[in-house]
């Protein structure tokens, strides 16, 4: 049966308009995306299949060009969307990264790096630099590839630091694999950043490990400490 047949409230537009978009299971919030099914399907029961198929909503969002055009329905209009839509998400998290007492939200932290980081294919070590008021001054990808001690340089992490006058420093890095614990290396890593920038007056206040599952925190697991002890 069409969306247009059902009964009013039940329609993901006017439930959305109704009750809000917290209110929309996932399905209905793509099939708002989609816009339109196929012959014999409704936008709803594509976007379940499409959530089937790839899993979840990060899965789908997450997909490659070739993998996702290849479905039934997606074509590179679609693509072209979905990557507007992750953009504009990125880009409002860290707008809002930019406003007074952000950083003493962890979740709003996390969410933004989930959606930079999460889905890259390879191993990326970056950092938020922040100023005395821990204000965001810039995020930057500094380091690409297996990373370890010998991979990523403090110097290198404290010398762009100096350059942008950071008083402290949030590093984060992601894990293809999906797998969001530390590593021992990971730790060890964490513990060697710390300590080499407060050499130089720096805090490291965290550092995150990202996937598309989601995002850890070391600091809130209790790997390291953050008061220079």
């Amino acid at each position: 049966m069409p969306i247009t047949d059902w009964p009013a409230d039940e329609r993901p537009r006017e439930k959305l308009l109704l009750q809000g978009a917290t209110a929309l299971s996932d399905a209905e919030l793509l099939a708002i995306f989609l816009r339109t099914g196929l012959p014999g399907k409704s936008a709803v029961d594509l976007a379940r299949e499409l959530l089937a198929h790839f899993g979840s909503l990060n899965g789908l969002f997450q997909a490659n060009q070739s993998t996702l055009t290849s479905v039934n329905g997606m074509g590179e209009a679609k693509y072209a969307q979905l990557q507007a839509i992750l953009e504009m998400s990125r880009r409002a998290l860290k707008e809002e990264l930019r406003l007074p007492q952000a950083f003493s939200k962890p979740q709003l932290v996390k969410d933004y790096l989930q959606l930079w980081l999460g889905g890259e294919t390879r191993e990326c070590f970056a950092a938020l630099f922040l100023d005395s008021q821990h204000g965001l001054i810039a995020s930057e990808v500094l380091f690409h590839g297996t990373l370890d001690q010998a991979a990523v340089h403090p110097r290198e992490i404290a010398k762009r630091a100096l350059e942008l006058n950071a008083a402290a420093i949030i590093v984060a890095h992601n894990h293809p694999s999906g797998h969001p614990e530390p590593s021992q290396a990971d730790v060890a890593l964490t513990e060697q950043l710390r300590r080499s920038l407060a050499l130089l007056d720096i805090r490291l206040l965290d550092h995150f490990i990202a996937t598309r599952r989601g995002t850890v925190s070391l600091a809130e697991r209790g790997d390291f400490l953050t008061n220079g002890s």
